[in-house]
């Protein structure tokens, strides 16, 4: 039976599915950005690379996108969905509790950045609308690639990562206005009077954000938890799509951008007991949408128009770099940063960021900027983008080397007893060192901790404990804690470098010393057996044993078979982890709590 389905209709959709499944992956494997990516993708497969070339290769067409307009309306819901979730995290409190960096900080940079660079692209000869757009465009960062980095390297909680995101958020309120400016600026383009645009845009804007607010203010609550009662994931996410789609819609059809109405619906469901899941809910699609939205900016990339003014793109992409990086240091210092965090977020924020591809797609559209320079300025934005995880990595190397190390609490100074006492030594003063701890108490064994946190350290010796500040990696310090004396090394911190380097150090002062240490896995485990523990104890392994006793127990299994099955298990998994040529270095447990 022949087909009735045409493939090409299908095409668009099938190459952005496999950006998303297989190339944004492993990319990932090679620590490249996903966001990186999916503007690499577009730029390759696009009109300007392989789709270029579809007439004279034919079978090109199967694997290229036909043209960026065929993904414009998913692009727009992308953005639409990116701000709805922006709205999200927006909460009052939030707002409330950063408003001296998000409207101090976050508001200084983007007025001096926008004023600056405006100023620029009206001295080089661009009309004074165009020159609005350029600097307030050009003024943004991207909050998704920061935000990113920040988060992979664990630093959003940093002085850096909080000052970043305070400017970020402040950005990302300044979007909504900026889109706001821009349609106000096309009606005036259009022949009409400023005064009169401006007023029609208001009324138009006031009426639907009334309608937006008015509405969801008594609609969406009731709402969600009319669907939260049948407790069916399917009509929950059914509901929440349908709410950020339907208010950009709204605000759509009062001629603003559909990001403006998601974003209000996002503010609104912020303040619900909702909020949460819809987060949950909707990643997923915000994710895919988004990369979208890249992947139609890396079609717009015309490798031939960079090769014919590589220059000029160099030119505008350290120019901004360097005015928005020298903007926010001064601003950063101003409000009484330290130098390595002034440096770390200057270099974070000076790249451009996705919301100028959103700013001047409009502004093409609307007759306020012409596609070429818009294309040109682009271009310069894209190299920044693209220089963003290296920028990130040099700006924490500076600031590590930059920074000055913070004062040292007086119980963070004492050193540890110098009375050659046998006791244990538990490296790492955190919940799982806490808890050993506590259970060497409890059966009156002799011990130390040991932790290269000062404030824990300091927390710990408040609380009554026998804590020290440290470096656990360092024979000497080792040394100093009594290793030559210590009748076991408790290892319980989670980063797998420094379990390796602590336990290498201590096997090579004593050979004899009982080890026990904490692995990530079974993988980590095995390793940690061939270089010395005694017992290593991986955290997948333990977790899932538990898991299963409460399972048994909770099933009528007697507590004693229950216990004595997984004693067995335990036994078979560190049999099978250890080496074979060292089968007796584990005590039996009867020994190791006498050695202890």
């Amino acid at each position: 039976m022949a087909g009735t389905v045409d493939p090409s209709v299908y095409r668009d959709a099938v190459v952005v599915l496999a950006t998303a499944g297989v190339v944004v992956p492993f990319a990932k494997r090679f620590r490249v950005n996903s966001v990186l990516a999916f503007v690499a993708c577009g730029a390759l497969l696009g009109p300007f690379g392989l789709g270029g070339l579809v007439a004279a290769v034919p079978l090109l067409g199967a694997v290229t996108v036909s043209s960026a307009e065929a993904l414009a309306g998913p692009a727009e819901l992308g953005v639409a969905f990116l701000l709805f979730v922006i709205g999200l995290e927006l909460s009052f409190e939030r707002l409330k509790t950063m408003r001296r960096l998000v409207f101090g900080l976050g508001l200084g940079q983007v007025w001096l950045s926008a004023l600056f660079i405006g100023a620029c692209a009206y001295a080089v000869g661009q009309p004074a609308a165009a020159a609005v757009i350029i600097g307030s465009g050009l003024a943004l960062s991207s909050t998704a690639m920061v935000v990113e980095l920040l988060s992979s390297k664990r630093r959003m909680t940093s002085s850096a990562g909080r000052a970043s995101f305070a400017i970020l958020l402040c950005q990302d309120i300044a979007v909504i206005p900026l889109l706001f400016l821009v349609s106000v600026l096309g009606a005036q383009a259009e022949g009409g009077s400023l005064l009169a645009g401006l007023a029609q845009a208001m009324v138009q804007a006031f009426g639907a954000i009334a309608a937006i607010v008015v509405i969801g203010r008594l609609a969406l609550r009731p709402l969600f938890r009319l669907v939260a009662s049948t407790d069916s994931s399917e009509s929950f996410m059914a509901a929440t799509l349908l709410i950020a789609l339907g208010t950009g819609m709204i605000a759509a059809a009062a001629g603003l951008s559909m990001g403006l109405g998601a974003f209000i619906a996002g503010l609104l469901l912020a303040e619900t007991e909702y909020r949460r899941a819809i987060e949950v809910t909707i990643e997923p699609f915000k994710s895919l949408l988004i990369g979208v939205f890249f992947l139609t900016v890396g079609m717009g990339v015309n490798p031939a128009e960079i090769a014919a003014r590589p220059l000029t793109i160099i030119a505008i992409a350290v120019g901004l770099f360097a005015a928005k990086s020298l903007i926010v240091f001064a601003l950063a210092r101003r409000f009484k940063l330290s130098l390595a965090t002034a440096l770390e977020t200057a270099i974070m924020i000076g790249p451009g960021g996705e919301f100028a591809f959103v700013l001047f797609g409009g502004a093409v559209a609307a007759k306020l900027l012409a596609q070429e320079t818009a294309s040109l300025v682009l271009a310069g934005v894209s190299l920044t983008m693209v220089a963003l995880p290296f920028l990130a990595r040099l700006a924490r190397n500076w600031s590590l080397r930059l920074a000055v190390p913070a004062a040292m609490p007086d119980e963070a100074k004492i050193l540890p007893p110098d009375d050659h006492s046998a006791r244990a030594i538990v490296v790492g003063c955190g919940r799982v060192g806490q808890l050993v701890s506590s259970m060497l108490e409890e059966h009156h064994k002799p011990y130390i901790v040991i932790d290269s946190d000062p404030a824990v350290v300091a927390a710990q010796r408040r609380a009554g404990r026998p804590a020290f500040f440290g470096d656990a990696t360092r024979p000497d310090f080792l040394r100093l804690c009594g290793l030559d004396e210590a009748t076991t090394l408790i290892v319980s911190i989670n980063n797998s470098r420094v379990v390796d380097e602590t336990v290498m150090a201590a096997r090579a002062l004593r050979p004899d010393l009982i080890i026990v240490a904490r692995a990530r896995d079974a993988a980590h485990a095995r390793h940690l057996y061939e270089i010395g523990v005694n017992d290593a104890v991986p955290e997948t392994i333990e977790a899932s044993l538990q898991l299963s006793e409460a399972a048994l127990v909770g099933l009528g299994v007697p507590m004693g078979l229950v216990i004595a099955s997984v004693h067995e298990r335990r036994d078979a998994y560190r049999a099978e982890l250890k080496p074979a040529d060292q089968p007796a270095r584990a005590l039996p447990r009867h020994d190791r709590s006498r050695r202890l």
